[in-house]
């Protein structure tokens, strides 16, 4: 069938690409804990065939950028063709079409016959056109939206009125581009960087929406790339987009700490209610610092979670 597939690709025959298609039923991730979601180009068939073996804990299938209009059509079958190749993926498959007036609601209707475990919407501006996208997508997949609008960051905190939108991406060089800003700002060290991360984190986290940092196009340069995770963890974030595996690999050991937050949280919890009998609940501890009931209340979020 692959090899069907590379010839009909090849001869650029869409019809017969398109019979090599059929509807499925997938089971549909849900996890959201995903960290290190990596973007594949969905013309790639070589590409899409490491699906399962790559390290990342989510794949982007791309028909958006870095694709020319020739090609989308046959991107969009390929995709499909994945999606069906993988009725169960402990990887979460999301794909992200074109702009909504590029295509993006017929590529939408398309792939709802694919269940795909998420629809990616780049470009998005508004709650008019999230409200339309949902008209539309099988109520099983997630809506994802890529923040790289000023007019979505101004609509920032009323994108993710329905349960069904669960999930943000800052695109930051879009963005800073829609709004005349200069990409050199885009360094570890600007405060208007770390003005945006943070108010991107902190809108998120109040709309209980996961929150995914920036792709770092200099997938080279590594050095920079763990300044910027670092950065990230440091303020709370838990997910980074990808370009390349050596990036996966990076996002997996800085973002994984999971095992000794949860004991951290179990530690905070034991000593707080132990003060608290003692009627403290304000205190200094020599390894886990001040600890009080904010702290206390945080810890016991951490577990619920």
């Amino acid at each position: 069938m692959i090899q069907e597939l590379q010839e009909a690709y090849n001869r650029h025959d869409l019809e017969a690409l398109d019979t090599l298609v059929k509807p499925c039923f997938r089971e549909i991730n849900k996890k959201s804990d995903f960290k290190s979601p990596i973007m594949l180009s969905a013309n790639n068939i070589k590409h899409l065939l490491k699906i399962a073996t790559l390290e990342a804990d989510a794949v982007i299938l791309n028909l958006e950028d870095g694709i020319s209009q020739e090609e989308k059509p046959f991107a969009l079958v390929l995709c499909a063709y994945f999606l069906s190749q993988h009725k169960k993926c402990d990887k979460k498959l999301i794909v992200r079409v074109n702009a909504l007036n590029e295509g993006g609601y017929e590529e939408i209707i398309y792939l709802n016959q694919f269940m795909p475990d998420a629809i990616r919407i780049p470009k998005i501006k508004n709650r008019v056109e999230v409200k339309n996208v949902l008209a539309l997508l099988n109520e099983e997949i997630e809506l994802h939206l890529s923040i790289e609008t000023g007019e979505a960051w101004h609509n920032l905190s009323n994108l993710a009125y329905d349960q069904r939108v669960t999930t943000f991406y800052l695109g930051i060089l879009d963005l800073f581009a829609d709004m005349r800003l200069s990409h050199s700002l885009i360094n570890v060290e600007n405060p208007t960087m770390k003005y945006m991360l943070s108010h991107f984190l902190i809108t998120c986290k109040a709309m209980h929406v996961k929150a995914v940092s920036f792709v770092f196009q200099e997938f080279r340069d590594e050095e920079t790339f763990i300044k910027w995770l670092e950065l990230e963890r440091s303020m709370g974030y838990d997910a980074k987009g990808c370009l390349s595996p050596n990036q996966v690999k990076l996002v997996n050991k800085i973002f994984v700490d999971k095992e000794s937050e949860i004991k951290r949280a179990k530690v905070i919890i034991k000593l707080f209610e132990m003060h608290r009998e003692e009627g403290i609940t304000g205190f200094v501890d020599d390894e886990y610092g001040f600890i009080d009931e904010p702290i206390y209340r945080g810890a016991l979020a951490l577990l619920e979670s």
